[in-house]
């Protein structure tokens, strides 16, 4: 332990990042920026090719430090996993996606963990960071690892877990100033992925007792904002229906000091985590014949929440006496937050499925996001948002809060506007504008 740890301490430790995507790429960057000789891999080439001409595909990647990591030589990309075996520690950042029956598909990390097990060496470090159940790492990562590669975790090497927390398009808080959970196999297998952590961010780390509590943590975090926007978009249903403003009943509640933290209603939920995470949770617990009662009540309602904006789309649609079959619907943004070209489990995405199947004519526009596919849907959005698209539209629906749309401009020109982000809330004339 103490001379890998001494590896780390003095930078001279080779450091790798395997799954080069939201997770990964920025992690390998802030490792080079740290002053690590830093090896990424990853199965796509086209990836591995614009990481290695310097080329960022990942929003919180500065190119400017990219190109200059790997101009330096300290940061390279590969597709050959043989090159495993030069490395002192291995974080595996791969997704972790649900399968056709909600159910958590670890197939990536699986396959991560048989592709480096034979190049692995005695004094190594693997750390996973994918978002996954309690267990994975001892019940699953842990004999692959040892099968593959004839060593003994806690004797011969070092593994342990530490959650990702990423926030795609969060401005104060990056992959380098956002605090670190780690959990080690033992408590050396800790030592040392704290010890890896401590010497590349500016944040502290702690120390849980084991992989399984880093990993139930994880999914504690995005549960509690899961349930939470449940709550609210449950609310905001109430609210619509007795005539009450939900966002004015928010800002009213956020003047309590304490005991309340303000949640938003939406369209639905998006991202990699918060919409998956609780059914990782409610999968694990079934188990041990548990039923996550309350964490699976907010996902129905989340889940239901696209078809609800839908429905009140028709209802906006028959205020004006159109029908929503055949109508033109202009959706505003399809990333799954504001200011960002991220649009995994977008609810926007889900709004224009449901469209689809009521008749509607849709069309997008996102400044972020120029076209999309996402299962069997791939849509080009319009690249202007013109004074002529809009009048043409029977309705706007506002999904994504980007900061660089004109909505003045938006509620000049549309006939009928349905806001789900509060995003018009200061202007004035709002005959045309209806709030979620």
């Amino acid at each position: 332990m103490s001379r890998l740890i001494d590896k780390i301490k003095d930078k001279t430790a080779t450091l790798g990042v395997v799954g080069l995507g939201y997770v990964g790429l920025p992690l390998a960057v802030e490792k080079a920026k740290a002053g690590f000789n830093v090896l990424g891999f990853d199965v796509q080439e086209k990836k591995v090719k614009m990481v290695n001409d310097g080329i960022n595909y990942i929003g919180d990647v500065v190119n400017e430090d990219l190109k200059a990591i790997v101009d330096s030589g300290k940061f390279r990309a590969t597709t050959d996993f043989s090159t495993v075996a030069s490395c002192d520690c291995v974080a595996i950042a791969v997704p972790t996606p649900l399968d056709i029956h909600q159910q958590p598909d670890i197939s990536y990390v699986r396959s991560s963990a048989e592709s480096i097990a034979p190049f692995m060496h005695k004094d190594m470090l693997i750390v996973l960071e994918s978002t996954t159940y309690p267990g994975t790492t001892e019940e699953l990562l842990k004999p692959i690892l040892e099968e593959g590669s004839g060593l003994k975790c806690g004797q011969d090497f070092y593994l342990a877990f530490s959650p990702e927390r990423v926030d795609p398009g969060n401005l104060l808080y990056k992959t380098k100033n956002t605090p670190k959970v780690v959990g080690g196999i033992t408590p050396e297998c800790t030592e040392v992925a704290a010890a890896m952590y401590e010497a590349v961010l500016e944040a502290p780390v702690f120390r849980a007792s084991s992989p399984a509590i880093a990993e139930m943590e994880k999914i504690l975090e995005n549960t509690y904002r899961n349930i939470n926007i449940g709550l609210v978009n449950e609310i905001a249903r109430l609210c619509h229906e007795m005539g009450i403003s939900v966002w004015e009943v928010i800002e009213a509640a956020k003047t309590k000091p304490y005991g309340f933290q303000p949640f938003y209603p939406g369209p639905g939920l998006g991202g990699h985590c918060i919409p998956l995470d609780p059914y990782y949770l409610s999968w694990k617990a079934r188990e041990y014949g548990f039923h996550t009662t309350l964490i699976e009540n907010s996902m129905v309602i989340n889940d239901s929440q696209p078809a609800y904006c839908v429905d009140r789309a028709m209802h906006i649609l028959n205020s004006k006496k159109k029908a929503i079959n055949g109508a033109k619907v202009l959706v505003l943004g399809v990333a799954y937050k504001n200011d960002i070209d991220d649009y995994r489990e977008s609810p926007a995405i889900a709004v224009i499925e449901e469209l689809q199947k009521v008749g509607a004519d849709i069309t997008f526009y996102d400044p972020y996001v120029p076209a999309f596919k996402d299962g069997d849907i791939e849509m080009t959005g319009e690249k202007e948002l013109t004074k002529e698209l809009l009048e043409d539209a029977d309705l706007v629906m506002v999904t994504a809060a980007h900061s660089n749309v004109d909505y003045e401009f938006v509620a000049k020109y549309a006939d009928a506007v349905f806001d789900t982000k509060n995003v018009m809330k200061e202007i004035e004339n709002k005959d045309n504008i209806y709030l979620l």
